[in-house]
């Protein structure tokens, strides 16, 4: 069972008051994709500043320490709408505890004259 979700009350605690109200991440609104990987920064602050963090920041932190994850997979394992971590994790790169990168993106896919090409070669065989 979540721990968030209560079945007979409902959310325990509500979206919104994780994140001040806020829906978006950052005042620059940061475009935080589902496959944007998340990690520690080399120069995080330290354990003093990650004190006066929010539990649900803290959660977010540690399951970065483990490995690099998703924005997906980091709402997946804290248990948490996607929306209330793309908000938490802006902060967090606001504050230079995390940093984000793009996966590669997919190979480009060969043309369709190239494609013919190779049938054509096949069926040639």
């Amino acid at each position: 069972m979540s721990r968030w979700y209560d079945a007979e009350a409902g959310p325990l605690v509500r979206p919104y008051a994780m994140t001040g109200g806020r829906t978006r991440p950052g005042p620059n609104h940061i475009r935080l994709d589902l496959i944007a990987l998340v990690d520690i920064a080399p120069d995080a602050p330290g354990p003093a500043q990650e004190a006066l963090l929010g539990p649900e920041h803290r959660t977010l932190l540690a399951l970065c320490r483990l490995q690099p994850q998703s924005v997906a997979e980091l709402a997946a394992d804290a248990d948490l709408p996607v929306g209330v971590v793309r908000v938490l994790l802006g902060d967090l790169l606001q504050g230079g505890h995390i940093r984000v990168s793009r996966p590669v993106p997919p190979a480009q896919l060969p043309s369709e004259k190239i494609l013919r090409e190779v049938i054509e070669g096949l069926r040639a065989l």
